[in-house]
C-alpha cells in the first residue's frame, strides 16, 4: 500500500529518541572510515514505527519502468517484511541519496547490491534484538514474514523495534544476503506494482495533475528557432481573453543551452485553456539569429562531406587499406537516420511556489523529472539562489507519463521557479504536445559510411564505420564538433575482424541535442548490424551463421588493444566484461524461439540483428510479409541476457516497448527543421505506430547468476536492423535510410 507522508512527519516518525529503528544506508568511505570528517549522503532510508509499519524510500523516478515497485520489494524481501506492511515513499531531490538520475538503465545494476544489505541490515538487527529477548545465540532466530521465529516463540517486528533500535549497525562483511532460492519477491512473475491500479483508474498524480492552492497555469510561446529571442510583442488582444492574468517575458538563452530556460513570452491565466488561447494571440516578431541559416536536408551534404576523410579515429587495428586493396571482394554502404524527438505520453510540466526572500526564500517545486537534483541545480542557478541554501529548494517527484531521457533535461522546471518568482504566484508551467515536438532535446540526424572486405574463403576481413551527427556535447559545449558516444554502438562492436577502423566526423550543431532512449545505438546499431546482413548476402551465406562466424571464438573483447577508450556504462570491465560467449547465446535462443530457418511463402521473410548494450546482450528476429510497399510484421522474438533479474514482468513490458518505439522510428520518425525550425508539431506529422500494426512480441530470458544490469534502453537498437533485414529477406529490397518512408506498416 501507498501512503503520502509530509516530509516533517516522516521525520519526526523515524527519529531513533522515539524507539523507531531508522537505517540511512550510503556504503561510502564516510562509513568505512566512521573518524571521517565527509558528509553523510544516505542512499536510501528504510525505517520501522512501533506498529512494525516499513517505510522505504523510493529515489529514482517512476515512468512507467516499475522501479517504485522492483527497488522497494528488493530491500522488502532481503528484511523478509510483510509487504502489506510496507509503504514506499517518493524521495525529495536531495544529495544525500546519492545519484537520483534515472536513466542510463542504470537504476537497478546501481543500487542492487546496497539495497540487498540495506535489508540484509536491518534483518540482521531485529534477530539480534529477538535474540536478545529470548538469550540464545542470534544463528537460532529465523526471521520470515515481519515475525522472528525460535523453536514455538514467536515475535512481531513490531515487538523488537525498540530493541533494535539501541543496536550497532552491523559491519557489512557480516552480513549473510538471500540466495535466489529463498527469495520470496524477486525474481517472481506478477511481482506487486505499486502504481498499477492507481494510473489505471486515473487518480494517479502525474506532472500534469498537480493543484495546488491558488495556482496560476502558464504556456509559453518561445523562440522557433534555438538562440532566437523576442525582437518586438503586442499582448494587447492577449490580455483580453477572459482568464488570462499577464504576459511576461523571460530571458534570452545565450549559449551554451544546457538545461537553460530556452526564453519567449509566457502567458499567465487562472485556467490552461485561457492560457493557450492568451498565447494564440500574442503578436510577436522574432529575431531567428544565426541558427536560422540551419536546414536538415540541405546539411545532409555537409555530413557526406565530413565522412570522405574523417580525421579522428577511436579504434584501430591492423590495416583496413591494405586489407581492401587485398580482398577478393569489397562492400561499401552508407546509412541515414533522422532526427528523433522523445514523444513522451505526458509532455513535460512543473509547477513552482516560492515563499520569502533574500536567504529566507523558499522554492518548492512539483515536477515530472527523471532528474530531481539536477531539477534543484537547475532552480537554484535560474534564481540566483546562494548554493548554501540549496536546501532551500524542495523538489517533490510525481509520477512521469514516460521518459525517454526528455525529463532529465529539467528546462521546464526552470521556467515554473522563475515565472512563480516573478508573479509572486503559483505556477504550473504545461508544454503542450506541439511544445514538446518542436522545443525539445533532440537525437540528432547521422550519416554513416561502413566498408568491409571480404576474402577468397569469404572469411571478413576488414571492418570501416564513420559516423557523423550533431553530437550532444554541443548543448553544453558550443564548440564541440564530433560525437562522444563512440562507444554506444560504433566502436564497441564485437566482431572478430583483423583490421578495423572507427572514425568520427566533424559538424557545428544548430538545436539543442539530447539523449533519447538508448542514444546513439539507435543510429551507430541500425548501421552496423545492417551491414553485417549486407555482408553475409555479398558472401552468399547465411545470416544467422554469418553473424555467430564474425563474432567468433568465446572470449571476453579487450576494446583497449585497439587503443579505444571504452566506457562500459561506467562500470568496471572485471565486474562487467563484454563477453562474446553471451551474445552469441542470445542470437541462439532468439533463432531456436523464432523458428529460424523454416521455409517461408513468397513475400515473408525474416531478419535478425544482435547486440550488447547498457551492459545487455539482446538479439532480435522479426518475421514480415511484404505486398507491394505494405509491410506487415508478422512476429517478434527478444532474447535477453541481463544478468540476474529482479521483476521479469518489467522486463517483458520494456522488451515490448522497444519493439513498439522501434517500429515507430523506422516507420514515422523525422524530425527536420528548414531555416532554423522544426518542421513537426504532433502526431499527425510525427507519428507513433499503431496497436493494430504490432503483432505479440515474445520475450526470452535468459536465467543468469551475473550481475544484474538494465532493461530500459538495450532492446532498442537491435530492432530496426532485425525489420529492415527482414524485409530484405522478403523482397530483396534493402533499406539504408529511416524512417522507410516509402513503405507502409499495415
Amino acid at each position: 500500500m501507498i501512503k503520502k507522508l509530509s516530509r516533517r512527519k516522516f521525520l519526526q516518525g523515524t527519529g531513533l529518541a522515539s524507539g523507531t529503528l531508522m537505517l540511512g544506508v550510503q556504503f561510502s568511505p564516510a562509513l568505512a572510515n566512521p573518524a571521517s570528517k565527509l558528509e553523510f549522503k544516505p542512499d536510501v532510508f528504510v525505517s520501522m514505527d512501533e506498529t512494525g509499519q516499513v517505510t522505504i524510500i523510493s529515489h529514482r523516478s517512476e515512468m512507467g519502468q516499475g522501479i517504485r515497485s522492483t527497488l522497494p520489494l528488493l530491500v522488502a524481501d532481503e528484511l523478509e517484511a510483510d509487504w502489506n506492511r510496507v509503504t514506499v515513499k517518493q524521495a525529495l531531490g536531495d544529495a544525500k541519496y546519492g545519484s537520483q538520475n534515472t536513466d542510463g538503465s542504470r537504476s537497478v545494476r546501481k543500487n542492487y547490491q546496497k539495497l540487498k544489505e540495506a535489508g540484509a541490515i536491518m534483518r540482521t538487527m531485529l534477530q539480534q534484538a529477538a535474540a536478545q529477548v529470548w538469550s540464545v545465540d542470534p544463528a537460532q532466530v529465523q526471521i520470515e514474514n515481519h515475525q522472528a521465529t525460535y523453536q514455538d516463540q514467536n515475535l512481531d517486528f513490531k515487538d523488537l523495534v525498540k530493541i533494535a533500535s539501541k543496536l550497532e549497525v552491523p559491519a557489512r562483511d557480516s552480513l549473510r544476503l538471500k540466495t535466489e532460492a529463498e527469495q520470496k519477491y524477486v525474481g517472481k512473475p506478477n511481482m506487486a506494482n505499486i502504481d498499477g491500479q492507481a494510473i489505471v483508474t486515473g487518480t494517479a498524480e502525474f506532472g500534469y495533475d498537480v493543484d495546488i492552492e491558488g495556482m496560476k497555469v502558464a504556456v509559453i510561446a518561445r523562440p522557433p528557432v534555438v538562440f532566437g529571442k523576442v525582437k518586438s510583442y503586442d499582448a494587447v488582444e492577449a490580455l483580453k481573453v477572459p482568464g488570462v492574468l499577464k504576459v511576461i517575458e523571460l530571458p534570452t538563452l545565450k549559449p551554451p543551452a544546457g538545461f537553460n530556460m530556452l526564453g519567449g513570452l509566457a502567458v499567465i491565466a487562472e485556467h490552461t485553456w485561457a492560457a493557450i488561447q492568451g498565447r494564440e494571440k500574442l503578436k510577436i516578431e522574432w529575431d531567428h539569429g544565426s541558427n536560422a541559416s540551419y536546414s536538415t536536408a540541405d546539411h545532409e551534404a555537409v555530413f557526406i562531406k565530413a565522412l570522405e576523410d574523417p580525421k579522428e579515429v577511436v579504434r584501430a587495428r591492423g590495416d583496413v587499406a591494405a586489407a581492401n586493396q587485398a580482398a577478393a571482394k569489397t562492400l561499401t554502404a552508407e546509412y541515414h537516420v533522422a532526427g528523433l524527438a522523445h514523444a513522451t505520453m505526458e509532455p513535460p510540466a512543473a509547477t513552482a511556489r516560492v515563499t520569502g526572500s533574500g536567504a529566507d526564500k523558499m522554492v518548492e517545486v512539483w515536477a515530472c523529472t527523471q532528474t530531481p537534483q539536477a531539477s534543484q541545480g537547475n532552480v537554484v542557478g535560474t534564481l540566483s539562489i546562494p548554493q548554501e541554501n540549496a536546501a532551500n529548494v524542495k523538489i517533490n517527484v510525481t509520477l512521469l507519463g514516460g521518459g525517454f531521457g526528455r525529463k532529465s533535461k529539467p528546462d521546464f522546471v526552470a521556467e515554473a521557479a522563475y515565472l512563480a518568482n516573478e508573479t509572486n504566484l503559483p505556477i504550473k508551467v504545461l508544454w503542450t504536445r506541439e511544445d514538446e515536438i518542436k522545443h525539445g532535446y533532440y537525437h540528432s540526424p547521422s550519416y554513416q559510411k561502413l566498408t568491409g572486405s571480404l576474402d577468397e574463403n569469404n572469411q571478413v576481413t576488414s571492418w570501416y564505420h564513420a559516423m557523423v551527427n550533431h553530437p550532444i556535447s554541443s548543448t553544453f559545449n558550443p564548440a564541440a564538433k564530433t560525437a562522444g558516444s563512440t562507444d554506444l554502438g560504433q566502436g564497441d562492436m564485437m566482431f572478430d575482424v583483423p583490421n578495423i577502423k572507427i572514425a568520427l566526423g566533424e559538424t557545428d550543431t544548430f538545436m539543442r541535442i539530447g539523449w533519447v532512449r538508448s542514444v546513439t545505438n539507435i543510429n551507430n546499431v541500425f548501421a552496423a548490424a545492417s551491414f553485417v546482413d549486407e555482408l553475409a548476402h555479398a558472401a552468399g551465406q547465411e545470416p544467422k551463421a554469418f553473424l555467430l562466424n564474425m563474432i567468433g571464438d568465446d572470449r571476453v573483447e579487450d576494446f583497449a588493444a585497439d587503443g579505444f577508450k571504452y566506457g562500459n556504462y561506467g562500470e568496471s570491465a572485471e565486474q562487467y566484461p563484454a563477453e562474446t560467449s553471451r551474445l552469441k547465446n542470445v542470437i541462439e535462443l532468439a533463432a531456436e524461439k523464432s523458428g529460424w530457418g523454416e521455409k517461408l511463402p513468397e513475400g515473408s521473410g525474416m531478419g535478425i540483428a544482435a547486440w550488447r548494450s547498457f551492459l545487455t546482450y539482446i538479439a532480435v528476429v522479426v518475421k514480415v510479409t511484404t505486398d507491394g510497399n505494405q509491410v506487415k510484421i508478422e512476429d517478434v522474438h527478444m532474447a535477453v541476457d541481463a544478468g540476474k533479474i529482479l521483476n521479469p514482468d518489467r522486463v517483458k513490458s520494456q522488451m515490448e516497448g522497444s519493439a513498439i518505439f522501434g517500429a515507430s522510428l523506422a516507420f514515422y520518425g523525422e524530425i527536420t527543421a528548414k531555416e532554423g525550425i522544426i518542421e513537426q508539431g504532433n502526431f499527425d506529422d510525427y507519428q507513433m505506430s499503431r496497436i493494430n500494426q504490432i503483432p505479440d512480441i515474445h520475450t526470452h530470458i535468459v536465467t543468469s547468476d551475473a550481475l544484474p544490469t538494465g532493461v530500459g534502453e538495450p532492446g532498442l537498437p537491435p530492432f530496426a536492423p532485425a525489420l529492415c533485414n527482414a524485409i530484405f529477406a522478403a523482397n530483396g529490397k534493402r533499406h539504408r535510410r529511416l524512417p522507410m518512408k516509402d513503405l507502409r506498416l499495415v
